[in-house]
């Protein structure tokens, strides 16, 4: 049975600092799921391309400069989300992520609403996003926050850019 307390969005680091062993477990999760329904499915993280093991292997030296928001059940993280710093007046949004077992809450929603006040507080004016074209759900949840298609500003095949004004 899955935990049904109310799930907290909190700033790391700063808050929560218990919590770094969990985000590296929601990363890798991440990142592991992503290379499968890229095609390119690996055993565990040793197999993931370098940059994608070194956030798994130190969350806080990968996202420094940046902020990562975590949504907590009791003192488990169980979503995560990046703020990227502000470059040139936007901030991007990466590695969104629940746990599978506390899909259906609301907690990605929560998460990006809780990155875009973020944003709003840091004066940018803008929020950008990459997806990948085959994750439907996370397209349609951005479309609902408001976030609309826009030139693609990565080369990578597949790759579904989207952006809004905060």
């Amino acid at each position: 049975m899955t935990d049904q307390r109310e799930v907290a969005i909190v700033r790391w680091p700063g808050q929560a600092p218990s919590a770094q062993d969990g985000l590296a477990d929601l990363l890798a999760a991440y990142h592991l799921q992503t290379q499968a329904e890229k095609g390119e499915a690996v055993a565990g993280v040793a197999g993931l391309p370098k940059r994608y093991r070194v956030e798994v292997a130190d969350p806080q030296a990968a996202f420094v400069d940046d902020v990562v928001l975590l949504a907590l059940s009791g003192d488990t993280a169980v979503g995560c989300l990046v703020v990227t710093a502000s470059v040139d007046g936007r901030s991007e949004i990466k590695r969104l992520w629940t746990d599978p077992a506390f899909r259906g809450r609301g907690i990605a929603s929560n998460l990006v609403s809780a990155a875009l006040v973020h944003a709003a507080e840091s004066g940018v004016s803008a929020v950008r996003l990459s997806v990948w074209k085959w994750r439907a759900g996370a397209i349609a949840l951005y479309e609902r926050l408001g976030f609309t298609s826009t030139e693609s500003w990565d080369d990578r095949d597949q790759l579904f850019c989207m952006e809004r004004a905060v």
